[in-house]
């Protein structure tokens, strides 16, 4: 497994995805630095999901001692990072949606291919 990424660390990819996306602008650095919050707190999720066993579903004891089944926490935590991730690169230009509503073509980056390292741990 790769070396888990700071948001300091997250926040550099995401500005050099958006220089080479040709939609990097000043102002957008506090946008890119709650974006590299939000992926450093989705890895963590995933990662202790991955520790916990990758059980989709776990047993929850209330107070009153009924067991239930429910989504496991770090599941739904980690989807929900990563809705909100994706949000924020639809406002940063780095999707095609994204690039168009800032009036780029929506097509891919030239040089560009394979992976996208944002949408991986």
């Amino acid at each position: 497994m790769a070396k888990a990424k700071t948001a300091k660390g997250w926040a550099g990819v995401i500005r050099e995805a958006c220089r080479a996306a040709g939609t990097y602008q000043p102002y957008f650095e506090e946008p890119i630095q709650a974006l590299g919050e939000i992926l450093a707190k989705r890895d963590a999720a995933a990662r202790q999901y991955r520790e916990t066993g990758e059980k989709p579903v776990v047993v929850y004891t209330n107070k009153g001692g009924a067991a239930n089944p429910v989504k496991n926490p770090m599941l739904v935590l980690w989807l929900d990072l990563q809705s909100a991730a994706l949000s924020y690169y639809k406002e940063l230009g780095l999707t095609p949606g994204g690039r168009s509503k800032l009036g780029l073509p929506p097509d891919a980056v030239p040089g560009e291919g394979g992976a996208d390292p944002m949408f991986g741990d």
